[in-house]
């Protein structure tokens, strides 16, 4: 579901963490109260400049996870001719370490992305107090 937020976000270079963080929680507010405490898996979709081309909310789960694969992921910034995405996942519980399974998909979006030349900048894991980023922990394998 492509996620409509105000048109400055779009001009918005995404080259921290940080930066994606508020995108990311912005986006998760455009959900109403209950769905916000399910696990969603986004992707913002860049441009070579790093500037937002779409925010998408590839699946929402359930409390404690969600399903997700590569071909979901990449699906719509095949069709938009993105450089590059930046993925994300809310852990509503607060606790923001990833899991052995979000290693696991990290390293298949990482290789997908290989095969058809969309890097993978980072996968972030956020709730409402922060953020976890591969990218700055240096593993983003």
């Amino acid at each position: 579901m492509i996620v409509t937020l105000p048109k400055e976000y779009y001009k918005i270079r995404i080259n921290k963490s940080e930066q994606a963080f508020r995108i990311l929680l912005e986006t998760l507010k455009t959900q109403d109260e209950i769905d916000q405490d399910k696990e969603h898996f986004i992707v913002i979709g860049l441009k070579r400049n790093n500037c937002i081309r779409f925010v998408d909310i590839v699946s929402v789960g359930i409390l404690t996870g969600t399903i997700v694969h590569p071909r979901e992921v990449f699906r719509r910034s095949i069709l938009h001719a993105c450089n590059s995405i930046v993925v994300a996942h809310n852990h509503p519980s607060g606790n923001l370490q990833p899991s052995t399974a979000d290693d696991a998909i990290t390293r298949n979006i990482k290789e997908a992305g290989k095969i058809i030349d969309i890097q993978l900048t980072d996968h972030i894991i956020f709730s409402n107090e922060g953020h976890y980023s591969y990218a700055d922990e240096g593993k983003l394998f």
